[in-house]
């Protein structure tokens, strides 16, 4: 059996530390920490780069290399320039409101509902109002893109058709680096 092995190179003023299956990146917006743990597939710092390798070319190591490497990259881009998602609040028929409140963002009068809804925002997200807009920035890719499904699940229209009643918060836009 041949080696599998995958580089990741470390960009500057961004630093790799592998201990234990844990890999904390520290670059200048800060710093992410992840577990990353599989028997077979090795993960350690040599000359600036990341190596991710495994004695068996098996199909499913592979794949789990493929998964850590993505991991690793968006561990890198995210502590290097960040993550934002715009949302847009659409009210046609009912003017709703938002809300931020601790870790929350109230939605209220959401299609004239009496009982507010909330959607919760995860930690290290940091939110902004600004009229229609919600801009949700954060160093990790998943909990800034797991906020911005909260958000749009919390108004997720039941029994209605959808042509017509198209009120909502969407993501219009995902981008990569720290809105202007």
């Amino acid at each position: 059996m041949k080696d599998l092995s995958l580089e990741i190179e470390i960009p500057e003023k961004t630093q790799a530390v592998i201990e234990k299956g844990i890999v904390l990146i520290k670059g200048p917006k800060g710093e992410l920490k992840r577990k990353l743990v599989d028997p077979k597939i090795k993960i350690e710092v040599k000359d600036n780069k990341i190596g991710i390798s495994s004695k068996e070319a098996k199909r499913n190591y592979k794949r789990v290399i493929g998964t850590f490497r993505a991991h690793i990259n968006n561990m890198i881009h995210g502590v290097n320039q960040g993550y934002t998602y715009k949302l847009k609040v659409c009210s046609g028929h009912f003017p709703m409101s938002v809300k931020l409140e601790g870790k929350k963002l109230v939605i209220k009068n959401f299609l004239g509902e009496k009982i507010p809804r909330e959607a919760k925002i995860l930690d290290n997200v940091k939110v902004e109002l600004q009229g229609d807009l919600i801009i949700l920035e954060g160093l990790d890719r998943e909990t800034v893109g797991q906020t911005a499904g909260n958000i749009e699940l919390a108004t997720r229209i039941t029994n209605r058709d959808r042509r017509i009643f198209q009120d909502g918060i969407y993501i219009i836009d995902k981008s990569e680096g720290v809105a202007k």
